[in-house]
């Protein structure tokens, strides 16, 4: 960074809470963008759940939240509901940013219903993300690229979503798993995506199965795809 570029940053100060429950992620997120001194990016407070989450945020009142949608407690959408008057501070309100592995419609869905100001993917850049982190600040929505048409699609219709009784059965982290599933990944790398042990992505598959009175993986990968959640 130039000195020019660092001059810049001292002008630009954001306090930022990293909510996630894997805390080597969190590490690699602070090194990315904690030097403050050159990014102007200051974290305040980390969180591995959704308890801790609300204490933290509650306590330091950061100006942006960096979220995580799957978390112990209830997950993103749990911290966002808790922290509503929080946002809704008519002065210095606290913004949500969801970082996410997950690039699911309904997981987007939920945390923007929720309040949150955008949502990126966890293979975002450094830079972007400093620079993602301070246009929330500033009240803009951000999203990863092709997420934004989620919403866009959500919210132009006035038509409420048809219920799926049979998706309505598995849990956040085992939709996430059976997409995955779909879209041909081996357990070892969905064990790496979801930063879990390959027996848990055997659990959750043989749980997707049992609940959906399925047999494989080709006939789960058929379910999906007919219900375009691949």
């Amino acid at each position: 960074m130039t000195t020019e570029e660092t001059e810049g940053a001292a002008r630009r100060h954001v306090r930022v809470v990293l909510v996630d429950d894997h805390r080597m992620f969190r590490t690699g997120v602070q090194a990315e963008i904690g030097d403050t001194a050159a990014t102007g990016v200051e974290v305040v407070g980390e969180a591995a759940d959704v308890d801790q989450a609300v204490t933290v945020i509650t306590a330091t009142r950061p100006d942006v939240v960096l979220l995580d949608v799957h978390l112990p407690g209830g997950g993103g959408v749990e911290v966002l509901r808790r922290s509503a008057p929080l946002m809704a501070a008519q002065e210095a309100p606290v913004r949500f940013l969801a970082l996410s592995v997950s690039d699911a419609a309904d997981d987007v869905i939920g945390v923007i219903r929720g309040g949150a100001r955008g949502y990126v993917t966890k293979t975002i850049t450094g830079t972007d993300l400093i620079d993602a982190i301070f246009r929330v600040k500033d009240g803009d929505a951000v999203f990863s690229p092709r997420l934004a048409g989620f919403v866009l699609d959500a919210f132009a219709s006035t038509d409420a979503p048809p219920v799926d009784e049979d998706l309505d059965r598995l849990t956040q982290r085992e939709r996430e798993v059976l997409r995955l599933i779909a879209r041909g990944y081996a357990y070892k790398e969905i064990a790496k995506q979801l930063f879990i042990s390959v027996k848990t992505v055997e659990s959750h598959v043989s749980a997707v199965l049992r609940k959906l009175q399925l047999s494989n993986r080709h006939e789960l990968t058929r379910w999906a795809t007919a219900r375009r959640l691949v």
